[in-house]
């Protein structure tokens, strides 16, 4: 993984852990957490209700509390890039399809044998809102 891709990652699990433990993620994130990182962080929590929105919007006969925390805070990041680019405050936006893809391997590596393809469903049709295509639609 990139650099990039890594402070993604590391952006979901300090959210995962802030929810886990009940914790406000100004204490989690540690100081060598990168800008990136931070900002993913802060935006992902201040637009959680917003966010959550969306995921249980496409999230076919799930609440959005019944889905997996780590899901979410996958689910979270990348929708913040996707849908909130300048919240990211990245020097160059990922596209929503990169998004998509990072969230997926993340989802792969962590997460359950079904969550990748939950993930990657949710998070298609949010980009479908938005009017963007994936890579798959060409």
């Amino acid at each position: 993984m990139s650099r990039r891709s890594d402070q993604r990652r590391e952006a979901a699990f300090v959210l995962y852990e802030a929810e886990i433990a009940g914790a406000p993620v100004s204490e989690l994130l540690d100081r060598g957490a990168g800008a990136l990182t931070r900002s993913l962080v802060h935006a992902a929590d201040d637009l959680r209700e917003q966010l959550d929105e969306i995921i249980g919007r496409y999230a076919i006969d799930w609440r959005v509390e019944r889905i997996a925390v780590l899901e979410r805070c996958i689910m979270r990041v990348a929708l913040v890039e996707m849908l909130y680019p300048d919240a990211a405050a990245a020097e160059k936006p990922i596209p929503p399809a990169g998004a998509i893809d990072q969230a997926v391997e993340v989802a792969k590596e962590y997460c359950g044998e079904r969550s990748p393809s939950f993930v990657n469903g949710i998070l298609n049709a949010a980009m479908a809102e938005i009017g963007e295509t994936t890579p798959s639609d060409d």
